[in-house]
């Protein structure tokens, strides 16, 4: 019975122990529990911090977004010329389908595109220029675009595109680098025995008959640095002259992989400040050197990627159409101070001019 008794209380004394350590663990667990909790947020706070983070991103505006007010699409590379100082040359034949090129003018006016220029290679090319004049009738009628303008070689160019299209067209401009043949010839600017300078003029008379404002384009190398052009320039009377220096562009005209070699084009800054001195009369002149070229323009090739030429090659950023026009363009290497510095923002809507046809 003595016995009974004391395994009793042995029983009880056990309990009492147990119970006392559970209320010291106890208290202690809520203790580091509520300062875990003070010093680290519960998985409800973390989601509600990361959508904070997202909705104040989303509400900022983002630092250093490009707008593409002017781009120039080479939405070809062929060509039927062989100018020796290329820099966008036939190194594919690839051209988009219509619809992925309209697709792709869209998400230029989406992002805010005011201007767009086509060019090649020579973009009266592809499908004899109806290719060409549908994407000029898309942009100014259904993108109601400010300004959609041309540049080509001219040799390609017919009366009766002008009747389709020309309504619907700001400007054309032709390259022109000399009013001699023989110059042409030797540059490559070019095709069999046609004269280039006749058919430049003829052109013009289009231009004044169908209501596109002319423009005239010319690259200055060796062939043509010593050369007065004033007369001809004069008598054509373009809206804009642009005079570029020729430019290098790494597997383009220059290096392994080029198509061209145009290092024999290739001429001194004082060179070319001595050719725009002998045309300073001529106030259309907009002059254009390596320096102001290189960075200052939005080019987007025939896969519509902006190409990036800051390292002296043309580096492609991945297409507007897989990515965006915003995240591609990142990548564009553009220039905008250098793009308003140059005269790149104008007058460039046909309806503005003033132009007495």
């Amino acid at each position: 019975m003595l016995l009974i008794t004391h395994l009793a209380f042995v029983k009880m004394l056990l309990q009492f122990c147990i119970s006392s350590v559970r209320g010291i663990f106890g208290s202690i667990l809520k203790k580091v529990c509520f300062w875990v909790d003070e010093q680290v947020p519960s998985r409800k706070g973390v989601i509600e911090s990361v959508k904070n983070e997202r909705n104040r991103a989303e509400r900022t505006p983002k630092d250093n977004v490009t707008t593409p007010t002017s781009v120039n699409y080479h939405f070809t590379r062929k060509c039927n010329y062989k100018c020796g100082f290329c820099f966008h040359t036939a190194k594919t034949s690839f051209v988009l389908p219509i619809e992925e090129a309209k697709k792709g003018l869209r998400l230029l006016k989406e992002a805010g595109m005011e201007k767009i220029n086509f060019s090649g290679g020579e973009p009266f090319l592809h499908e004899r220029g109806d290719f060409l004049g549908e994407m000029v009738r898309y942009c100014k009628e259904d993108l109601q675009l400010p300004s959609v303008s041309i540049v080509s070689n001219g040799s390609m160019i017919k009366e009766k595109w002008f009747k389709k299209y020309g309504k619907c067209l700001d400007i054309l401009a032709i390259s022109c680098d000399s009013f001699d043949e023989d110059t042409n010839q030797a540059i490559g600017r070019a095709q069999g025995q046609k004269s280039h300078i006749d058919n430049l003029f003829k052109i013009r008379e289009w231009c004044q008959d169908y209501t596109v404002a002319f423009k005239l384009n010319s690259v200055i190398n060796t062939f043509n640095i010593d050369e007065d052009m004033t007369e001809n320039i004069t008598q054509l009377n373009p809206v804009r002259w642009k005079v570029f220096q020729c430019l290098l562009i790494d597997g383009e005209n220059a290096g392994e992989n080029s198509l061209r070699e145009a290092e024999r084009f290739v001429i001194s800054d004082q060179q070319f400040q001595d050719f725009l001195n002998r045309h300073s009369s001529i106030k259309c002149l907009v002059p254009e050197s390596n320096e102001k070229m290189r960075d200052s323009y939005l080019i987007l090739d025939e896969y519509m990627r902006f190409l990036d030429c800051r390292e002296g090659r043309k580096d492609p950023s991945k297409s507007i159409l897989d990515v965006g026009v915003e995240e591609a363009i990142q990548f564009s290497g553009f220039d905008e101070k250098m793009f308003l510095k140059r005269g790149g923002k104008y007058t460039w809507s046909k309806a503005d001019m003033n132009l007495e046809w």
